[in-house]
């Protein structure tokens, strides 16, 4: 019987599936997605590729089991971070600096990894609706900053560029919080100067 480091054999599988999973994210941000096979995995993390098989199917499963871990703690600190914070300018600081923060422990590292990896159609089209999810509580700050009728959906993908633009900087060792302070001083100034003082498109 394998070795138990753990109080029970469920926490044990716990542990010994989180070790896949990360083993397969490092695997899938140094080489990409078409390198996380269950022999690099298992080698990875110190397991018998047999061990695999234990808690996962496929590489697809396990990819698929990465799309939705991946999104998870970043939802999670955004919703604790808007969570009583309801004036638009206010949420809109609030998500970049989080996310940001985010950027600097890496864990937005999975999630760039999945979106630019050749994935299963299933997959990719999950990894993009939970990138959507992720990011509805910036775009309802910016419809309600702008008044959604000055082009939102371009206003969305500029802000959104912007923040992406932040996070590659922080991810290379930018201080988090003078990038948020530059990043947020840019967003505020374009959402919110009136209309008539814009230049003409």
């Amino acid at each position: 019987m394998p070795k138990i480091n753990a109080a029970t054999v469920a926490e044990h599988r716990a542990q010994q599936r989180a070790t896949l999973i990360q083993a397969a994210v490092d695997v899938l941000v140094e080489q990409g997605a078409a390198a996380v096979t269950p022999a690099a995995v298992g080698a990875r993390a110190g397991l018998a590729r047999s061990s695999f098989y234990q808690y996962f199917p496929s590489a697809a499963a396990l990819l698929a089991s990465i799309v939705e871990e991946a999104f998870t703690a970043a939802d999670t600190a955004t919703t604790e971070a808007l969570a009583d914070i309801h004036e638009p300018a206010q949420r809109l600081d609030a998500f970049v600096r989080t996310e940001l923060h985010l950027a600097a422990q890496g864990a937005h590292r999975p999630a760039k990894a999945l979106l630019q990896a050749d994935l299963p159609p299933e997959c990719l089209a999950r990894v993009h609706e939970l990138h959507r999810r992720h990011y509805s509580p910036l775009q309802a700050a910016i419809a309600a900053l702008t008044g959604a009728a000055d082009a939102p959906e371009l206003i969305g993908q500029l802000v959104g560029g912007t923040v992406q633009a932040a996070m590659t900087a922080v991810e290379h060792g930018a201080d988090p919080a003078r990038v948020a302070d530059r990043t947020l001083a840019l967003l505020r100034h374009g959402l919110t100067q009136p209309t008539a003082d814009r230049p003409p498109a």
